[in-house]
C-alpha cells in the first residue's frame, strides 16, 4: 500500500501539529510541499482553497486541518497510543493546551518571526521561497517571495502585535517559556511518558516559529533548554527521553496534574481567557445581527475567509485588537463537549482543578451557534 502524503512545510505552524502526530504514531508517510504540481492536481479540486496541512490517504481521501488529520486515525483506532487521555482532568487539560498552543500562542509566534529581520530575514526568505517554489531559480523566487512575505508580515497586526503591545507580548512569552521549561525539566511530555493532544497543540507554535526561526530558536536554547529538547522529542520517531532515567511510556498515574502543569494552566487563564471572552462576546453579537445564516454556511462567508471582524481586550495593561476567527470556537467546543460527556464525578474533579487555576470560565464561554467542520471547511452548525 502507498504511504500517506502530508502536504505541508517545515515553517508552517499548523503543519507541525499533524507532522508530529504522524511521526509519533509511526505512520508511514511522505511529506510534500504544496509547491509540488501534485498539490494543484490532487488537493485543490477537493479543498477549493490553498491551505495546509492536508493529508491524502492511500485510498485517495483528502483530509485538511491538523485536528481532523489526528482524528482520522483516532476514529479508526490506528494509533500506538491515543492522543486523548481517558481520565477526566488529563483529558480536559490536554484539550485546553491544544487550543492554547495552536491559537493562544500565535501572537508571540508571529512577533518573533516577523519583527527580528536582522536575524530572521535571510532564513525566512530562503525557506518560504524554497518550499513554495522549489522549481523556480533562487534569484527569481527571492523577488517573488519578498512581496508575499510583506503581506504575511502585516498579518501579525491581525493577531494584535503592534509597537504598543510588543512589550506585553515579550513579557508574557518569557514568563510562559520559563514555566514550560520548569515543567519539561521534570516531565518528558505534558502529561507523562508520551504526547497527548495538548502536546500536539503546543508543538504548532513552539516548533515552526518559536523553535526553528533563528532568533526565537536561539532564545529558547538559551532560556529554556528543556523546552527545546521537548521540540526535538516531539519530532523523534521514538520516545526520545533518555535524560529521564527509566521513565515509563505512560501517563502520570491517578489523573495527576503536577504543580508545574497547574502553573501553566494559570498562565492560560491570565494570558488567553481575556481574548476568549472578547471573541465569544463578539461572535454572539455578530450572530444576533445575522440571524438568517443558513446551516452549513462558511463561517467567513466564503471558504477562504477565516475572520469575521476584530475584538478588543486588555492584557498586561495594554489594549489589544485582534481578528475574530470562528475556527477557535471549534477547538473551544472540543473542551466543552468533552467536559459535558464526563460522568458527574469526573466533572466535579475537573471543576475543582479549573477553579484552582482560574479557568472555570472556559467551560461557560459559549456562543449561540456552534462551528462545525464539514467538507474540510468551518461552517455554522444548524
Amino acid at each position: 500500500m502507498s504511504p500517506f502524503t502530508l502536504y505541508g512545510m517545515p515553517h508552517s505552524l499548523y503543519t507541525g501539529k499533524a507532522r508530529s502526530y504522524l511521526i509519533k504514531q509511526h505512520v508511514d508517510f511522505i511529506e510534500m510541499t504544496p509547491g509540488h504540481p501534485r498539490y494543484g492536481k490532487e488537493v485543490l479540486p477537493h479543498i477549493g482553497r490553498w491551505i495546509i496541512p492536508v493529508m491524502v490517504t492511500p485510498d485517495g481521501e483528502t483530509v485538511q486541518d491538523g485536528t481532523d488529520i489526528i482524528d482520522w486515525f483516532e476514529e479508526r483506532g490506528q494509533t500506538r497510543f491515543s492522543a486523548y487521555p481517558e481520565t477526566p482532568r488529563h483529558l480536559i487539560t490536554s484539550l485546553i493546551f491544544e487550543l492554547f498552543g495552536g491559537e493562544g500562542m500565535v501572537r508571540p509566534a508571529m512577533h518573533y518571526r516577523w519583527n527580528f529581520d536582522e536575524v530572521n530575514k535571510d532564513f525566512l526568505e530562503d525557506q518560504f521561497g524554497l518550499f513554495a517554489m522549489p522549481q523556480v531559480a533562487p534569484e527569481e523566487r527571492l523577488e517573488i517571495i519578498r512581496k508575499s512575505t510583506g503581506r504575511m508580515r502585516k498579518a501579525a497586526v491581525m493577531f494584535g502585535v503592534t509597537p504598543e503591545t510588543i512589550p506585553a507580548v515579550e513579557e508574557g512569552y518569557e514568563e510562559l517559556l520559563a514555566k514550560l521549561d520548569a515543567h519539561f525539566s521534570q516531565h518528558p511530555y505534558l502529561l507523562g511518558g508520551y504526547p497527548t493532544i495538548g502536546d500536539y497543540g503546543l508543538i504548532a507554535s513552539l516548533y515552526a516559529h518559536l523553535g526553528r526561526d533563528p532568533y526565537p530558536a536561539q532564545m529558547m536554547k538559551r532560556k529554556a533548554p528543556a523546552v527545546f529538547r521537548w521540540t526535538e522529542r516531539m519530532n523523534a520517531h521514538g520516545a526520545d527521553m533518555p535524560e529521564f532515567l527509566d521513565h515509563p511510556e505512560e501517563l502520570l498515574p491517578e489523573d495527576t496534574i503536577p504543580a508545574s502543569l497547574k502553573a501553566l494552566l494559570e498562565t492560560v487563564a491570565s494570558d488567553y481567557l481575556p481574548e476568549i471572552r472578547a471573541y465569544t462576546a463578539f461572535i454572539n453579537d455578530w450572530l444576533a445581527d445575522n440571524p438568517d445564516l443558513p446551516a452549513d454556511a462558511p463561517v467567513g462567508g466564503e471558504k477562504r475567509a477565516r475572520a469575521i471582524g476584530t475584538c478588543r481586550f486588555k492584557w498586561k495593561g495594554k489594549e489589544f485588537e485582534a481578528g475574530v476567527m470562528p475556527y477557535r470556537l471549534y477547538l473551544l467546543q472540543r473542551i466543552q463537549d468533552a467536559f459535558d460527556g464526563l460522568p458527574e464525578a469526573g466533572q466535579a474533579s475537573v471543576k475543582a482543578l479549573l477553579s484552582e487555576t482560574g479557568l472555570t470560565d472556559i467551560l461557560t464561554l459559549r456562543t449561540t451557534r456552534r462551528v462545525a467542520r464539514e467538507n474540510n471547511i468551518e461552517v455554522w452548525a444548524a
